[in-house]
């Protein structure tokens, strides 16, 4: 089975590239999905049975300015991918993200649940979801939530690091979602390519957390004595609007791996 890897150097990508044999495995140099030419060439040449697109724009604030470049590689890209897909009899992975929802709802949110984005980084992932979903090819669309690992600047590194250090934080506790492991998000990627379902899961742990709740489970599990104090997301003004509550609901992931899958505390590293 021939497999395709876009961002092999993201968090997400790099995890995919260590669970699978055999896969090619792009970056932005050998694959640039801001040129949809060079999607097609790629793909024409290579003939995937599967590919999985782990490469997006993530930089939420920036993209409010930056609308062009967070366009082409989250919501024109996955189209082309798609078209390309189609063309050639492959299965399209391709992932999305909790923030598609704007956390009125206050409960999990399930995979038929109306989106509705709350910044344009939001609405681009949305659309290219529905790019993916129009382009006819056989597709799997994980939306999935507050990615982390060991390979970029996220929110568990800037926690851990604060932690190892002992120094006091201030973490939001008005913003909840499910914090997910690159590592555990490509284990299970794998394990639904088993499965012939086709159409979109949400794919996290179980159970919920704020970001202040994050942040003292993860100082815990290091036996740290950061001291941590809840705060308002008012008061770290950004220029993109998040939900205040975008947990997803994973129980169509668990009914098609034929498990439930661990909690987000049991992952922790």
């Amino acid at each position: 089975m021939r497999i395709l890897l876009t961002g092999r150097n993201g968090q997400v990508g790099a995890e995919l590239e260590r669970a699978l044999e055999g896969v090619v495995a792009t970056d932005r140099q050998s694959l640039d999905l801001a040129r949809s030419a060079e999607i097609v060439r790629v793909v024409r040449e290579l003939k995937p049975d599967v590919i999985l697109n782990a490469a997006a724009y993530t930089a939420v604030d920036k993209a409010e300015t930056e609308r062009a470049a967070a366009t082409q590689v989250n919501a024109v890209a996955p189209g082309v991918l798609g078209e390309e897909a189609r063309r050639a009899g492959a299965l399209l992975v391709h992932y999305s993200t909790d923030y598609v929802f704007d956390g009125a709802k206050g409960a999990p949110y399930a995979e038929d649940d109306a989106p509705v984005p709350l910044s344009h980084y939001a609405r681009t992932k949305l659309d290219g979801e529905r790019a993916v979903a129009a382009s006819g090819c056989r597709h799997l669309i994980v939306r999935t939530s507050w990615v982390y690992g060991p390979r970029a600047a996220n929110f568990y590194q800037i926690i851990a690091r604060k932690a190892a250090a002992n120094e006091p934080m201030r973490m939001v506790d008005d913003q909840t979602s499910v914090p997910t492991p690159a590592g555990f998000l490509a284990q299970q990627t794998v394990a639904l390519l088993k499965t012939d379902f086709s159409g979109t899961v949400h794919l996290v742990p179980s159970g919920e957390a704020t970001r202040f709740e994050f942040a003292s489970a993860v100082a815990k599990k290091m036996q740290s004595t950061s001291r941590i104090e809840p705060a308002r997301t008012a008061e770290f003004p950004s220029a993109a609007r998040r939900p205040g509550y975008s947990v997803l609901d994973n129980r169509r992931a668990a009914a098609l791996l034929g498990r439930a899958l661990p909690g987000w505390r049991d992952l922790l590293p």
